[in-house]
């Protein structure tokens, strides 16, 4: 059991190290630039403040079904 874990606990950190890299390697959305990339990079910014918000709202709902029950 202890050796399925390790095997887990290693696996998940070496994915998250690998996904991660390109990320922090490179700028997905230039909002610098001429043309498009202000625009492009203010709608991807509301997308992620609205999912945010979302999935605190469902977090938070879920916890108060728990603690109803």
């Amino acid at each position: 059991m202890r050796a399925r874990l390790t095997i887990v606990a290693l696996s998940v950190a070496t994915a998250m190290g690998v996904l991660a890299s390109p990320a922090g390697a490179q700028q997905l959305i230039d909002a610098g630039k001429e043309g498009t990339g202000g625009g492009s990079a203010f709608v991807v910014f509301v997308v992620m403040v609205f999912v945010i918000g979302f999935a605190l709202f469902f977090m938070d709902r879920i916890r108060r079904r728990a603690t109803d029950d």
